[in-house]
């Protein structure tokens, strides 16, 4: 026994180191021919009877119901959350078509508003206003004494009502 195993390592490493070796030349060795492979010997008819006895018992036994009732829920669990995963990914495709359209509705809204702005723009003649403001309201630029500062009070806008008081102060707190 102990010399097979040492003649079939002997072989293994014969082989491994001989596709590992470069051949230098033109000559090429010749190539070893294996031995021929003994068939296995077949059982006899007596395990083959016990073989097939042992498979008639194992199917007649069946699955544990305890075994089956755990793979069921396993199945269940798998199906429920397969079914989750595809839900999300519609959620997902959906809110990417709505985001997409509501680009296309903002990229839409501000062409629209630069054109506005635009046509605003073009139709105000800033020239004509000033001369109409100077010339026939009487507008004049301020001087030193006409600017009176007062703290503004927490409201982002003043309505004014009255004068404006000398010290400048609208709101008493």
């Amino acid at each position: 026994m102990a010399a097979a195993r040492h003649t079939a390592r002997q072989r293994r490493y014969d082989t491994e180191r001989q596709r590992n070796m470069y051949v230098y030349g033109n000559a090429v060795p010749k190539q070893e021919v294996a031995p021929k492979r003994t068939p296995k010997k077949s059982p006899g008819p007596k395990a083959t009877a016990r073989r097939k006895a042992h498979r008639k018992k194992n199917a007649a036994v069946g699955i544990n119901p305890v075994y089956m009732a755990f793979l069921s829920a396993a199945a269940a669990v798998a199906v429920i959350i397969c079914v989750g995963y595809l839900c999300l990914q519609a959620e997902i495709v959906n809110r990417s078509e709505r985001v997409a359209s509501l680009q296309e509705e903002l990229a839409d809204l501000n062409e629209q508003n630069t054109t506005a702005y635009n046509a605003a723009e073009s139709s105000v003649n800033l020239e004509a206003v000033w001369e109409r403001a100077t010339g026939e309201m009487g507008m004049v630029y301020a001087a030193e004494g006409n600017l009176v500062e007062y703290e503004s009070p927490e409201e982002d806008s003043v309505v004014q009502f009255g004068d404006i008081p000398a010290n400048g102060i609208v709101v008493q707190k």
